[in-house]
């Protein structure tokens, strides 16, 4: 696990995190989407060029995935994901907000910039609307508020996820994500094939299992509809969709900017449920100039430009 960490975050999680870039640097922590590793919603590359721009970055394995503590209770039925989880001990996004907000209190940060992607986003809306004064700013990307009949998968989506099985080997794992990746993905821009194999093969070695993702999908069923929520979020907040996502459809954006109070919705054209490497560069302009202009005033901001 060179360069990975595993820490106690609190109520027998145990979380594994990674930091790219000078220690120094303004910290800014990315936290990734459903049944995403670390490095499966946030490629390497991108990360690098994110602290290339003066950030020590953080990314890390939620729980139920990757090299961070899975849970040992059995995983939902299809029905029952929908209804919120059926045991006792099913989390929601609140558990890992409290889980992140345990990672911010290991590594020491009373403060961080917060990106999320896909349920990454509710994870760190959630930490912006229930832990006053832990975020500087929030990048909430393809993500939603749980309301319903906004932001909702396509049916060709539901369709996949629904008849897709759990993969039994690397090879498996790789066609799955192939499978759903060029469904899902950025159709405005090339389809990296090697790109996809790389990062399943990756996932498959790290954790081979899958019990987790629809743990975190009933996680967010069980958080129902968090408009109200997001209402009391006090920061500077920074919305990105693609307008192509069939995951999470445009409106669950458009949706997320008018729920946070000031904040700014950015469309990209062609992008899906994905961050393709012909974006890199717009995403990482827009979160490192959502920072600096939340980081100084109106006045200083027109002396910069």
């Amino acid at each position: 696990m060179t360069g990975q960490h595993l820490v106690d975050v609190g109520r027998g999680i145990e979380l594994c995190y990674e930091q790219i870039g000078d220690p120094n640097d303004t910290p800014i922590v990315l936290i990734g989407g459903l049944g995403q590793q670390l490095h499966g919603s946030w490629p390497t590359e991108f990360a690098t060029a994110l602290a290339g721009r003066g950030y020590c970055v953080t990314r890390f394995d939620n729980r139920d995935v990757g090299r961070s503590t899975h849970m040992d209770f059995p995983p939902p039925k299809p029905l029952a994901i929908f209804r919120g989880g059926s045991h006792p001990r099913q989390y929601h996004l609140g558990d890992m907000a409290r889980d992140t907000v345990g990672l911010l209190d290991v590594l020491g940060y009373r403060d961080v910039h917060l990106a999320g992607i896909s349920m990454g986003g509710m994870i760190g809306q959630t930490v912006a609307a229930h832990y006053p004064g832990r975020v500087r700013t929030l990048t909430s990307i393809m993500s939603t508020t749980g309301a319903a009949r906004l932001g909702r998968p396509a049916l060709s989506t539901w369709w996949r996820l629904a008849t897709a099985k759990p993969p039994r080997s690397r090879l498996e794992a790789i066609e799955r994500d192939l499978a759903i990746f060029s469904h899902i993905g950025s159709h405005g821009f090339p389809f990296d094939e090697g790109r996809v194999r790389q990062r399943a093969a990756i996932g498959w070695d790290r954790d081979p299992t899958s019990a987790g993702t629809p743990r975190q999908l009933a996680g967010i069923f069980r958080s129902g509809d968090r408009t109200r929520e997001l209402g009391q979020i006090d920061v500077a907040t920074l919305v990105i969709h693609g307008d192509r996502d069939r995951m999470i459809h445009p409106t669950g954006g458009a949706a997320t900017a008018r729920a946070i109070r000031g904040a700014r919705l950015e469309t990209i054209v062609g992008m899906g449920h994905d961050l393709p490497a012909g974006a890199w560069e717009r995403v990482t302009d827009l979160i490192t100039d959502h920072i600096a202009s939340a980081s100084v005033g109106p006045t200083e901001l027109e002396e910069q430009r």
